[in-house]
């Protein structure tokens, strides 16, 4: 049995003053508000939240950071760089970069990563001795940075869709391709959980899974977490209706992919039959908003989409910034730009979509709270930063940022202390895991 001793900490929906937690075998034991530290307690400074859950991450993506500005252009054009590193990654080099990605995170206050794994084979499409070395790289790489980890298992089948159907696979697009969706489900179905590893699956998008292959790929996730990337772009909406004469939401629907055990990712370019299948399905909905600026996606209708039924996470997406906290208070930020209108989504709202939202989206229903029989994940904000200084506990969502975490818990191990993570240098490990990729370029 351990014990945290908070000066404050978010308990049933708001702060609360002198909390001590107690751990016992990596689980909450018992949370005493208004309580005196104990003897040999830890302390946490400032307000201690629920550990963080980054619903949405492509680690090999943090490559690409302040390197895709200098040509301007489309979501299209910033995918050519993307690919350009997709094909320079093997498994050492894919463990490399996703450890320090995800230390990173780590650092930022997440306890629990989503990572939206399509990078399957070697250069040429043929798979590897293991078929799943690069999952299993990720797997290790989430292990030695110290969180916990949702691998969703991607499908990935075709190359487009556009007005007169989908196109084959091009280029690096070969590695991430298994043929059709029964044998993607066979080579995904090797994987096996572990304490600190969910398995759930994916549908890359409707551009690069067929209609007649959903449902495989819904049946094969059966209770597990399914994501899918959803009308990040407008061309995207336009091919699916000229080509299947719905819209990708519906056409998600009619196919038995949507419910409250999946995840639309971005869900940008939405109508209002749209929002109301995703809400009256209760399927959860993540937004990336630095990654929807940085790439000129748009502004999604999250609050529309949490009113209609859907619960909201957020994600890190690409990785032009790994900041939880900013993720989102950049949801509540962009709605007003878009409304004209301030308090969208409340602190507390913003709150849920970081913790216990996102880890339910991730297939962790007992993590993101801090009350007994929880997993101890414990993420501790300083309220004495210039930034955070004279803030209102109860709104530091709308403040604080990834360089006020100073100590994160996961399942009751202290994987950061004092801003620093076990791992050491996390920007010197991120340099040598990034250089690599781009010799020669």
């Amino acid at each position: 049995m351990t014990a945290f001793w908070c000066e404050r900490a978010w308990v049933d929906g708001g702060p609360r003053d002198r909390v001590r937690v107690a751990v016992d075998d990596g689980r909450i034991a018992s949370v005493t508000p208004g309580a005196d530290p104990g003897p040999g307690d830890e302390r946490l400074a400032g307000l201690v939240l629920p550990g963080f859950a980054n619903a949405h991450s492509h680690a090999f993506h943090r490559a690409l950071r302040g390197r895709t500005h200098d040509g301007g252009g489309t979501f299209w054009t910033w995918r050519e760089r993307m690919y350009a590193v997709a094909a320079r990654l093997d498994p050492d080099r894919y463990l490399a970069l996703a450890r320090a990605a995800y230390a990173e995170m780590a650092l930022a206050g997440v306890t629990c990563v989503g990572e939206f794994h399509y990078l399957h084979h070697d250069r040429d499409g043929t798979p590897y001795a293991e078929p799943n070395a690069m999952g299993e790289a990720l797997v290790q790489a989430a292990a030695d940075a110290g969180v916990r980890l949702t691998l969703l298992d991607t499908c990935y089948l075709t190359g487009g869709l556009g007005r007169t159907g989908h196109t084959p696979l091009e280029g690096v697009q070969v590695r991430f391709g298994d043929g059709d969706a029964h044998a993607w489900a066979e080579r995904a179905g090797r994987l096996a959980d572990t304490d600190g590893v969910r398995f759930g699956a994916a549908v890359h998008s409707v551009r690069a899974v067929p209609a007649g292959q959903l449902p495989v790929v819904a049946a094969a996730a059966g209770t597990r977490p399914l994501h899918v990337h959803l009308s990040e772009q407008p061309q995207e909406n336009e091919a699916c209706e000229a080509f299947y004469g719905s819209t990708p939401t519906a056409l998600l629907a009619e196919q038995g992919v949507l419910g409250p055990g999946t995840t639309a990712v971005h869900a940008t370019h939405l109508g209002a039959d749209d929002i109301a299948r995703l809400g009256d399905s209760a399927t959860s909905v993540c937004a990336c908003p630095s990654t929807e600026a940085d790439l000129a996606d748009g502004i999604g209708p999250f609050r529309a989409l949490r009113l209609a039924g859907s619960p909201l996470v957020v994600g890190s997406d690409q990785h032009a910034s790994v900041d939880l906290l900013a993720e989102a208070r950049l949801v509540e930020s962009h709605e007003r730009l878009a409304s004209g209108e301030r308090g969208r989504l409340a602190p507390g709202a913003l709150v849920d979509a970081l913790t216990a939202h996102g880890h339910a989206a991730l297939g962790w229903p007992d993590v993101g709270r801090i009350a007994p029989g929880a997993r101890a994940d414990l993420v501790a904000v300083r309220l004495d930063r210039p930034r955070t200084a004279g803030v209102a506990p109860e709104q530091v969502v709308m403040a604080a940022g990834a360089d006020d975490v100073h100590t994160v818990v996961v399942d009751g191990r202290v994987v950061v202390r004092d801003g620093a993570h076990v791992l050491g240098d996390v920007g010197r490990l991120l340099a040598d895991a990034i250089a690599p990729v781009w010799e020669g370029s």
